[in-house]
């Protein structure tokens, strides 16, 4: 399995890679999107991740005639005036790559055409996420595949096989290591839905490093999947879960994401190894809490010792539980008296 290196390297054997997806939570307000990346970088993400599309690289024209609307809310704006108010142009992206920069925290971005892909390319973009609904957008694969950088292929909604013909793709065109997110495109994603189970069928079917994208709410999701081995977390992040947007109400707020941080680095310390050791301290800790042999009766010199004339006490420094048949019968080589502790070569 090759791992990736975004910022740091990322894979099984390493701490989580936590992401502060911030998507279209800047709601179009490059000072709101200032403060998100503030808190991302304080609640000790990795990285932050935006969403590079505009008005036409995303939806059809047609789409927007139909008037769709992104909430059931009829006072929300339409999908096209949403789409219009969130977009970020060229130079925004650049200021918010360089405002990243500045602050030490990686950027990079889901990308969802040639041209932002180029775009990221000249903003030097470690890395790219191809979002769920682009399992089968090949040709954007393929571009993405070119630029020879990491990939984090988000998997919601996809088929086994097509992510196995996404993930073809992207090896013939020579994309750097790949990475596959778990996800469940609903949203918010009902605990029942997630299937965590699922990332060991992406990583025995593939071989690569697999992380989770959470839709749930709240962090006890993601949680578990770093102690399912996902290697990569990303969550929805926002500074405010009630303002408006797409987003924000399934989004961690900086609480949950430093929990979520925390709890991560937690996990994965907790998970160590499969072999079973018994580390220094426990060693040390066995001779103060198991037993050891003290006589349960005054003995004299000479008496072959039974199973009833001794019990075993704290501490475990002496003659063991284990160890009783290896005495019945041996006879004494002093006197003993009541819950004297008894050693080795007291015995005949």
């Amino acid at each position: 399995m090759e791992e990736l290196t975004i910022g740091r390297r990322i894979g099984p054997a390493q701490p989580p890679f936590i992401i502060a997806e911030i998507g279209a939570n800047h709601n179009g307000d490059l000072a709101l999107c200032r403060r998100i990346i503030d808190a991302a970088k304080a609640s000790g993400a990795d990285a932050v991740k935006l969403q590079s599309w505009s008005k036409s690289s995303l939806i059809s024209t047609a789409e927007y005639a139909r008037n769709t609307r992104y909430a059931a809310d009829q006072r929300v704006p339409t999908l096209e005036q949403a789409v219009e108010r969130y977009q970020l142009s060229a130079e925004a992206q650049r200021g918010i790559a360089a405002y990243c920069r500045e602050r030490g925290i990686t950027f990079f971005s889901s990308c969802f055409s040639r041209q932002e892909v180029e775009l990221l390319e000249s903003l030097d973009a470690p890395a790219y996420k191809v979002a769920s609904m682009d399992v089968n957008h090949l040709p954007l694969l393929e571009v993405v595949a070119s630029t020879r950088k990491p990939v984090l292929l988000s998997v919601g909604m996809a088929t086994l096989g097509e992510v196995e013909r996404a993930l073809g793709v992207l090896q013939e065109h020579g994309s750097g290591p790949v990475a596959l997110l778990h996800c469940v495109s609903i949203y918010p994603t009902p605990p029942a839905e997630v299937h965590l189970r699922t990332m060991a069928t992406w990583q025995q079917a593939f071989d690569v490093p697999v992380g989770f994208s959470d839709h749930t709410i709240g962090t006890a999701i993601p949680l578990a999947a770093v102690a399912l081995g996902a290697c990569i977390i990303e969550k929805h992040f926002t500074m405010d879960k009630g303002l408006d947007g797409w987003d924000h109400a399934i989004s961690a707020d900086p609480p949950e994401l430093r929990a979520l941080v925390e709890g991560s680095r937690e996990v994965f310390a907790a998970l160590g190894h499969g072999a079973r050791r018994i580390g220094r301290d426990e060693l040390e800790k066995r001779r103060a809490f198991r037993r050891r042999m003290v006589a349960r009766r005054p003995l004299r010199q000479g008496e072959a010792v039974t199973e009833a004339d001794v019990e075993f006490k704290r501490p475990g420094t002496g003659i063991q539980p284990d160890e009783l048949r290896y005495v019945v019968g041996r006879r004494l080589a002093r006197d003993v008296q009541a819950e004297e502790e008894l050693e080795w070569r007291d015995l005949g």
